[in-house]
């Protein structure tokens, strides 16, 4: 993995790009190079982490012919898409899957993309179209924001690439700091100041050097799948099929020039692509944990694991002491606002793999694409008490409804209070927080009115419907939860080590074929993740398996109130922008905080420590 930059004014300068690289020279300590592209008033950086053809020659920026690209991530299938370019009269003088999309580019045009199996944000200069062409990936594994300023435009994988540019101004964005509090990310496409948005997945955008203009395109959407006539295979012809698929993109991860090792909790999904990969293999895999003094510790069961499975394992015990010295580093390394706070442990088993490896797989997204979060059984549950004390040709056209509304989220916001009475207040959050207002709670934080934007979700605008409720839950939790947090968590703390971390579960061959699978094949009376997990079976015991999940979470609240106190007090007090929060309120926050009385909202007093921490490192001047 790597750190792309670009921009384009009327100057632009190769002292200024190398400035901007090296800002991410943790997500590329191994080469930082720029070009200068004076015709198109452009120049082009990158930061590199070798990991696919070690040599100096597949540095970036990369040329051919009339295009020059950077590129972060990895196309997995490089070496199939470039036997097929060399059938077609390409010639290649590398090893490098960089150069297989320069060559794609050409011979395709935008839609290379469709060809590639793999994580990528890159960027191609035209040089005789005149135009800077953005791509990001299906499901957003790799982050790219872009800015534009009059006549400058600007982008780059993290916010403080972008600090250097004499053209770039950080100023507060109302609406992503209402977003902030609300989500505890900000989610696509907002950030934390003003006019700077981040690409959505599955996109591409054109930038016209020419008029100074850009568009967004589509070339995936994940709707389209779930929206076709699902699958006609039984369950066990559709189990073959998927065990199949999963083999191949566990297997396309391991492609490295350098040492691989795997992230292992003792969920289903780590232990899945674990065991799926050492079943194939002789050698040991090098598999990684963390666990906690106290509370939620998976490290014994996933200790267990790996002695079945035969992985070369690892564990680390997380204390607070270690959360002393990553937490000040947070804002640094997530340049927004960021409040999930197993980002901690994320970043200590990161550092751990590294001193081993440089490349490692984590398993994220099984919950949504396979429907194994806890709120979709709630979701289960409060449907069938709603069918019985509303009509039922409400329930089953609700979404119908929604759709056809000019205003989606004014009715939904209407509706907001009847929701949160039927839903278990965490399950509510997230089955309708695409939907509902900010609430009174968030409103009292602060000393202005922040009003909360309302984007439309692309599948409350689309003509088509998805018809099964658990299924609308994953498109909100895909399109929203997955990229924002859990994805935006993994990739800047692995980056924070220069640790290439890769999705085997984001797929999009995985993603597509589970979306079209009949429900009851992913969910069936409260069992998740049913058929994902009857796989996983074949390889580790059903008794082994069946305990409650915690992955990396920690305990947080408990050492807020005791050796981390320091960081409510410190943050928390009369010295915060009393013209921004509303002190008195806050003040009495931290006292039901501290008795134990906040209840759900014990994750706001972590939202404002992370927010002062981020505020001070960024808007102290």
């Amino acid at each position: 993995m790597c750190g792309i930059i670009g921009y384009i004014d009327k100057a632009p300068s190769v002292e200024l790009g190398l400035q901007m690289a090296k800002a991410l020279k943790h997500r590329g300590p191994d080469h930082q190079g720029a070009k200068l592209y004076a015709q198109n008033h452009c120049c082009l950086a990158h930061a590199r982490l070798s990991i696919i053809d070690l040599r100096a020659a597949a540095n970036q920026p990369m040329e051919y012919g009339n295009l020059a690209i950077v590129f972060n991530g990895e196309i997995y299938n490089f070496k199939e898409i470039k036997e097929e370019l060399k059938r077609l009269g390409h010639q290649f003088m590398l090893d490098s899957d960089t150069e297989v999309i320069l060559h794609a580019y050409e011979e395709w045009g935008t839609s290379c993309v469709n060809h590639f199996i793999g994580m990528f944000a890159f960027a191609i200069l035209d040089q005789e179209a005149n135009e800077l062409i953005l791509f990001r990936d299906r499901a957003g594994v790799k982050p790219l924001y872009y800015y534009e300023h009059e006549n400058c435009f600007m982008f780059a994988s993290e916010l403080k690439a972008l600090y250097p540019h004499p053209d770039f101004h950080k100023e507060l964005d109302l609406e992503g700091v209402a977003l902030y509090f609300k989500f505890g990310y900000i989610p696509t496409p907002f950030s934390i100041f003003k006019g700077v948005k981040k690409l959505p997945s599955g996109t591409y955008l054109k930038y016209s050097i020419s008029t100074r203009t850009c568009e967004i395109f589509n070339y995936w959407n994940v709707l389209d799948y779930y929206t076709l006539p699902k699958l006609t295979l039984t369950y066990e012809e559709a189990k073959e099929q998927l065990e199949t698929i999963l083999k191949s993109a566990c297997n396309y991860r391991m492609v490295s020039d350098v040492p691989v090792g795997v992230f292992l909790s003792g969920g289903y999904d780590s232990v899945g692509v674990t065991a799926l990969l050492q079943n194939e293999r002789t050698e040991r895999l090098k598999t990684f944990t963390i666990g906690f003094p106290i509370g939620n510790n998976e490290a014994p069961i996933a200790k267990e694991i790996a002695h079945l499975l035969g992985t070369d394992h690892t564990e680390y015990i997380c204390t607070p002491d270690d959360c002393k010295g990553i937490i000040p580093d947070l804002p640094y390394f997530y340049d927004e606002p960021f409040a999930d706070n197993s980002a901690i442990p994320t970043i200590l088993v990161s550092k751990l793999a590294r001193r081993q490896v440089k490349v490692a797989l984590s398993a994220d997204a099984g919950d949504e694409i396979f429907a194994g979060y806890n709120s979709y059984t709630s979701l289960e549950k409060q449907l069938k008490y709603l069918k019985t004390v509303v009509k039922s040709d409400l329930l089953s056209n609700l979404f119908m409804q929604i759709s056809k509304i000019t205003n989606p989220y004014s009715f939904l916001r209407e509706k907001s209070e009847c929701f949160a009475k039927l839903f278990k207040y965490e399950d509510y959050q997230r089955i309708s927080v695409a939907f509902e207002g900010g609430g009174s709670l968030m409103q009292s934080l602060f000393s202005k009115i922040i009003n909360l934007p309302y984007p439309s979700p692309s599948f409350l605008q689309d003509e088509r419907l998805i018809k099964e409720p658990i299924s609308i839950a994953q498109v909100i939790d895909y399109l929203n939860y997955l990229p924002n947090n859990i994805l935006v968590k993994v990739d800047r703390a692995t980056m924070s080590v220069s640790l290439e971390g890769r999705e085997p579960l984001l797929d999009h061959r995985i993603i597509e074929f589970a979306a079209q699978l009949p429900e009851e094949y992913k969910y069936l009376d409260g069992n998740k993740k049913r058929i994902f997990k009857d796989i996983v079976n074949k390889y580790v015991p059903k008794e082994i398996m069946d305990r409650p999940k915690t992955g990396f979470s920690m305990p947080i609240n408990n050492w807020l109130k005791d050796d981390l106190r320091f960081l409510v007090e410190d943050n928390l007090n009369d010295s915060m922008d009393k013209s921004f929060f509303n002190i008195r309120f806050i003040s009495q926050l931290k006292e039901l905080f501290y008795a134990g009385k906040l209840g759900h909202e014990e994750k706001t007093i972590w939202r404002l420590i992370e927010f002062q921490l981020w505020h001070k490192q960024n808007m102290s001047n």
